[in-house]
């Protein structure tokens, strides 16, 4: 439990010092210093070590803000970048900002740090298991590699848990992937070690030169007919058969999820719809929709999927259209009259199309699908 910092010295507008007053949920005895564009970013300076309050507790004060940039960025750590702050779900953080002369002091929070580096307990990594190199779809007539990640305690545990079942694996836990990875199992460490990794992961490998053909729904499209419909047909009725019959799964569509990115968001969309007596939960991050510009109204015609819930991101610094057909399709949704529908759209403004960014949306999309109460609409 952190502790009380004393009440702030009160400064007027325009006053020569800045305090700042900062918290921390993991307290140590480690020293906390301040690092920005005053100091050239060095970190362990002494001269911005900040004074211990109490427990978890600190506050720093610079004495002549005229010394300081006009417009102030900064970060916490501990001695080293390799003890920096982090967000709470291990992920980094944006240089704080703070424009000093409007504010004389300022409170901020940390609730995690980098240890040696590092943004997770490796005790609590998940347990990876090939289930096969080969595994047979005979709905296409071809194998693919397919991994679970199974809570750290699996073995000991005895639990049931509920089970996501995500697109491109090779990008998923990959630290050699050729385009980066989403650092999956390292977020399932995080999310583990605050209480909340009970849910299994199974990685379904692409195609590789086949993806966009497997990931393209067999509606006709901008990217012609494709082979979505024998895919979804092998999730649901091949994959999920096995998955329930050999892990301790709770098999019920409520606990049931699948999600990608890209293409793999646009097909993991076409599944949930198709198959929503199988699938309760979305995971939808910057979904190719440019593919089929009126996906929504083709699943809507098809079924009446009932209590769904569709965590949708995208950034802003995608392609132009992404966050647009995001809020489109969320409202085709909404203006169906299905109240069942439960929706969470998140947009980051400086979000990018890459793998990195989704692993960085992964932890809150997971925490808001399975472990919190889900309002109706945001």
């Amino acid at each position: 439990m952190t502790g009380e910092i004393p009440s702030p010295r009160h400064t007027a507008k325009g006053s020569e010092s800045l305090s700042i007053y900062l918290t921390t949920a993991d307290d140590s005895s480690e020293p906390v210093y301040i690092a920005g564009n005053f100091n050239g970013w060095k970190a362990g300076d002494g001269q911005y070590q900040m004074k211990r309050e109490g427990p978890g507790a600190f506050s720093f004060t610079f004495k002549d803000t005229h010394l300081l940039p006009g417009h102030l960025e900064y970060k916490y750590q501990r001695g080293s970048w390799d003890s920096a702050e982090l967000d709470e779900h291990g992920n980094a953080i944006p240089n704080r900002e703070l424009d000093f002369r409007a504010i004389p002091e300022t409170h901020d929070h940390v609730p995690r740090w980098l240890k040696d580096g590092l943004a997770y307990d490796p005790a609590f990594l998940p347990k990876i298991q090939v289930i096969s190199e080969q595994f047979e779809i005979p709905q296409l007539i071809k194998t693919r590699r397919i991994a679970a990640l199974l809570p750290h305690d699996y073995e000991e545990s005895g639990k049931h848990y509920p089970v996501l079942y995500l697109q491109d694996g090779q990008n998923l836990f990959d630290d050699y992937a050729p385009f980066g990875n989403w650092g999956v199992d390292k977020k399932l460490a995080v999310m583990a070690e605050r209480g909340i990794g009970d849910i299994i992961i199974i990685s379904i490998d692409h195609a590789e030169k086949e993806r966009i053909d497997e990931f393209t729904p067999s509606h006709r499209t901008k990217l012609g007919y494709g082979d979505g419909k024998k895919y979804v047909r092998f999730l649901a009725d091949t994959l999920k058969t096995y998955v329930d019959k050999n892990f301790r799964t709770v098999p019920g569509r409520e606990h049931t999820g699948i999600g990608g990115s890209s293409m793999g968001g646009l097909i993991s969309i076409y599944a949930g719809l198709m198959y929503p007596e199988v699938y309760g939960k979305l995971m939808i991050f910057s979904p190719s929709l440019w593919v089929m510009p009126n996906i929504h109204f083709h699943f809507l015609n098809f079924n009446d999927p009932q209590d769904m819930e569709i965590y949708l991101y995208g950034g802003e610094k995608e392609s132009v259209n992404m966050v647009p057909n995001l809020r489109r399709f969320k409202e085709a949704f909404e203006d169906s009259g299905n109240a069942s529908f439960k929706f969470k759209l998140a947009v980051d403004p400086r979000g990018q199309h890459n793998e990195a960014r989704w692993g960085e949306e992964f932890p809150r999309a997971a925490e808001w699908l399975f472990f919190h109460q889900k309002e109706t609409k945001t």
